[in-house]
Formats: structure tokens, sequence, C-alpha cells
């Protein structure tokens, strides 16, 4: 593809892509394919010559839209947003044009340069400790432009892990790191997310789970006490993670308490999770979640989650950048250059080669303004709030969260198995996108406003198919009595979902209870992409009996035809 060629398919991808902004609400928001579709649309090889442009996005049209999960539609309100304008698209697209590998200052100043400085705005935006920022005045502290928040905790852990074995080390230097890790321990709530699992998992540390208090709220208490018994057991606590914003239900941790039992002990390294909720920071009305990150040694928030950036973009900041690049730097000969003072954001991270993120944050900052992200955020969360107000307003439902920002967790007053037919049917119409969790140990519906322009007709054209939903499952599930009050006696009742249904759109899967016992019995954060493991004892026994009837008569259907056969072959 030649330069004039490149101008021709760019300005119609552009076109596509335009089309596709302005008519998304005429597609379907999720498809309903199974697994391996694909490869039977397409071919088994790479074709040996390049094909014509046309033809490609034809395909894209056909093959690939059809079957996409649209994350920018206008009625998909699950997970939480994934960040997405014009002016980051713009900026993405330009980075792409660049190609630059930014893993230090000599090899792309400029793109090294702005990272420091857009996120030195962010952290002024957010209203961030001084000691987070690089301009501030005394400050060790700064920013860096991350992949997502699971590299964040990685990194934050890995540094935590570096200086506490320093600090058993002492003098003895000849030891190995690797002896000191059976003695360290990093503590989270149940309710933390799944990365900070994993970042324990790769960085070889212990990860203590702990309980939260009756709203999902982390506690300083509940920390203190998990230290406390580590330490009579000689064991050292390096790690400590609160959400501002949890997966399930957008519980805010109580920073104040959680940093000042963090304080007591000097081994510990403070990480704030904001990947969410972080960047409501903006909003000053919001701040009095972030009482208590003066304590953090570092703090993430994904500006493509709530501040309509593209993916992949997540930011990080620490109180003392040395401890950071002393865990992980890497300096060999062939990446050293004389500009020493300069910042290298390879030593930030794990990867060398590093993508120009921070083109597409500054253009999104310079578009939008301030006030403009302000006013997209406050949106969001007034629709979050009216949705609240039209559930509590009937009386079969309820809310099972504090509804601070854009997520509301709601269910029917019904057995957790009601509330999972009712989300399978409402995702398996492909008009919405829902996805569950366990709210104080209920099921819910987590119905998260995600779309950039979301209005007040989203919300109520949603809420209105919700009760349609709803009646439907009732009137399929509920005891006659109930079925005679959701539909009239000249309606025929709604069929009950089979279980392959129930369980593939409600996200959820059925196991025994002696599996669901020794899965709970390892400490497992929640995602909110990994189905919701259940225990469905009765049905699953219902489904071994039918198997084993099905058997039977197979088995019996087996003997009469081989007798018929014997009996004619004589």
């Amino acid at each position: 593809m030649n330069t004039e060629e490149f101008r021709k398919y760019g300005k119609q991808m552009i076109d596509y892509i335009c089309e596709y902004g302005q008519t998304i609400d005429e597609r379907d928001v999720a498809p309903t394919v199974d697994p391996g579709f694909l490869r039977k649309l397409l071919p088994e090889e790479a074709p040996q010559k390049g094909e014509d442009f046309k033809r490609m996005l034809d395909d894209v049209e056909t093959k690939i839209m059809p079957n996409m999960v649209h994350w920018n539609h206008p009625r998909f309100f699950a997970y939480f947003p994934a960040g997405n304008s014009y002016p980051s698209i713009l900026g993405d697209m330009l980075s792409s044009a660049i190609g630059s590998i930014g893993f230090s200052w000599a090899s792309s100043p400029a793109a090294t340069e702005l990272e420091t400085i857009v996120l030195d705005w962010y952290a002024k935006a957010l209203d961030l400790p001084c000691f987070f920022r690089s301009d501030a005045k005394g400050s060790k502290g700064g920013g860096v432009l991350q992949g997502s928040a699971s590299e964040c905790a990685l990194v934050c852990m890995m540094a935590a892990r570096a200086r506490a074995i320093k600090e058993l080390k002492g003098n003895h230097h000849d030891v190995h790191d690797s002896v000191y890790l059976p003695q360290l321990v990093a503590y989270s709530s149940k309710e933390a997310h799944s990365s900070i699992e994993k970042a324990a998992k790769m960085a070889i540390v212990k990860l203590r789970a702990l309980d939260t208090d009756s709203r999902g709220v982390f506690r300083g208490d509940t920390l203190r006490q998990a230290i406390q018994e580590d330490l009579a057991q000689g064991l050292t606590p390096c790690f400590v993670v609160a959400t501002v914003g949890t997966t399930s239900a957008c519980v805010f941790d109580n920073l104040v308490e959680i940093g000042q039992v963090c304080r007591e002990v000097r081994s510990i390294w403070f990480h704030v999770d904001g990947a969410y909720a972080g960047n409501s920071f903006i909003l000053p009305e919001m701040r009095r979640f972030k009482e208590g990150l003066e304590y953090a040694d570092s703090f993430n928030t994904n500006p493509n989650k709530l501040l309509l950036t593209n993916f992949d973009c997540s930011a990080m900041w620490v109180k003392d950048v040395k401890l950071l690049t002393t865990a992980l730097a890497v300096d060999p000969l062939y990446l050293q250059h004389e500009h020493s003072s300069a910042i290298d954001y390879r030593h930030y991270g794990i990867p060398l080669s590093r993508r120009f993120r921070a083109l597409k944050l500054w253009f999104v900052f310079r578009s939008y303004g301030i006030v403009g992200l302000q006013k997209y955020i406050r949106n969001h969360i007034a629709l979050a709030k009216r949705f609240e107000t039209l559930v509590n307003s009937d009386d079969r439902f309820e809310v099972r969260n504090d509804v601070n920002l854009g997520l509301v967790c709601f269910r029917l007053k019904q057995q957790d198995r009601i509330n999972r037919d009712l989300l399978a049917r409402i995702n398996q119409s492909g008009k919405f996108h829902m996805t569950p969790a366990m709210v104080r140990g209920k099921y819910i519906i987590r119905f998260c406003v995600t779309y950039e322009h979301a209005t007040e007709e989203h919300i109520d054209y949603a809420w209105e198919e919700i009760k349609n939903y709803a009646e439907e499952t009732l009137a399929a599930e509920c005891p006659e009595e109930v079925q005679e009050q959701a539909l009239p006696a000249t309606k025929k009742p709604p069929k009950k979902l089979t279980r392959s249904m129930s369980t593939r759109f409600s996200f959820t899967r059925s196991v025994s209870r002696e599996i669901f016992e020794r899965q709970n019995s390892r400490s497992q954060l929640t995602d909110g992409c990994t189905p919701i493991v259940i225990v469905d004892t009765d049905d699953i026994l219902e489904s071994l009996q039918r198997a084993s009837r099905m058997n039977g008569e197979r088995s019996s259907n087996d003997t009469y035809d081989t007798d018929s056969t014997e009996e004619a072959s004589n």
C-alpha cells in the first residue's frame, strides 16, 4: 500500500468508524455465537498474494462486527466503561503512524517528556498528594503510563518486595533474595481485584485476603489484627492494597484507617487501586473518598475506563521513584546514554519497548478540558442515581450497593436462581449486555453506565425492558400464584430457560458442593469476568438421573437390536 492508497483507504476507514459510531444502536450489543465460529468463516491459510482493501473491509463488516461485543453501545451496561472518544482515537492513530519505541529518553525525547508532563497534569486534575508529582518542589515521586492496572499492581508489589528484602538482608549481601520470600506477606480485602492475587503469584509473595465490613469496606482494625498475627509468627508484612471502587459493587475502602495501620509497620508499602473510580477525583464532590491517600506509596487509575481514553492506558504514581526503578532496572550497555538526568521509562515497568500512550491522553485533556471531563462523569453519576430511583420505586426489586458513581447493583427480591435466569433472559436477547456479581452473599446484576453520550432515555428504556424480562422470569420460574399475578390469563406463560442457556448468559458455572467448598477454601479474588461458581446439587442430580435413564434406554435398545440381528442371521 503506497501513500496515495493509504490516503484513499484511510479516509474510507475514518468514514467507516464514523458510520459505526453513529449507527451502533442498530446493532445487537453482543452476539450469541459459540467458540470456534470464526474458523469456519475464514480460510485455513494466509493469502499468498495481497488482497483488495475493500474485500478486507467487507469481511470486517460481515464476519467480525456481527460477532463483537460492542462496548461503546448505548445499551452496554456490563463491567466498567471502556474509555473511547474521537480525540483519543486520533491520538492513537498518530502514535501508530510515528511508531516510536519509547524505552528511553534518548530513543524518544518528546514521547518521554510528554508522558511526564501529562501525568503531572493528571495528578493535579485529581488533586493527588504533591509527592506523586515530578514537578512538585522536593518531590521524589512521579508518574508513568502502564498497560493496565494489573501491571501497576505487579510492579508496585515487586518494588515493595525488593525494599523489604533489602531490609531483611542487612549486610548479608551474599544471601540470595529468594531465601527471604517465604517470610513476606501481602494483604488485600476479599473484594480486591484478582490482579492482586495474580501479582502475588508472580512475585511469589503470600497474599492474605481479609474480610470486609457489612458494606464491603476494607477496615483498619481487620488489617491490624492480621498484621499482628503475622508479626507474632516472625513474618514480614510488606504490601497492602486498598481499593477505591471495587469491581463487584464500586465500594470505597477506608483509606484513612488502612493508611494509619500501614504507617505503624515500616516494611509495608501501601498501594491504592483506583482503576475505575480513581478518575472520579477530578470532581471536587468525590474527593472525600480519597481522604487517606496521603498515606499511600503508590496509586493507579485507568483513564481507559472513565476518562474517555482508549485502552491501553493505566496511570500510576509512586511516592519514591527510586524504590521502583531500583527493583526493576536492567541497564545493558547498548541502552545506556549520556543524559543521565533524564527519565527512562523502561525502568518503571515490565516491558522494554513502550507505546507512545501519552499522545492520546494529551489529546483527550486538550479536547475536553477539565470542565468537559467533569461534565461527562457527572452525567454518569446522575444517570446511575436515576436508575437507582427507578429500581427502588418497584417493590419487587432492591439495590444492594451504595450508588456513588456509575454502578448500580440490583436484583429481584427472589432466590438467586431466579435472578440468574433474569440476567440470562436480558443477555440472551442481544438488546442489552450486563454482568453479575456476588454482593453481601447475594447474586446481583451489575448495571453500569458506560456510554459516552448516555441519556435519561437510554436508562428509562433499559428499565422498562428489564421489568418486562422480570415478568417473563417470574412467570416461568415462580410458583403458580406468582404466575397468575405476573401474566394475564390470556397470555401463554413463557418457557423456562434451558440449563445451558441459563448458565451461559448469567455468567455462572454449576459445580458440586465438594468442588465449591474446595475452591472457596483458596483465596480467589474477583475480576468481573470469570463465571460465578454456584452450588446446584439438585439440578446436577436431576441431570445425572436423566442421563442414567437415557443410558439405560439406550442399552435396552442396543440389546434388542443385537438379539434381532442374531435371530435374523440364524
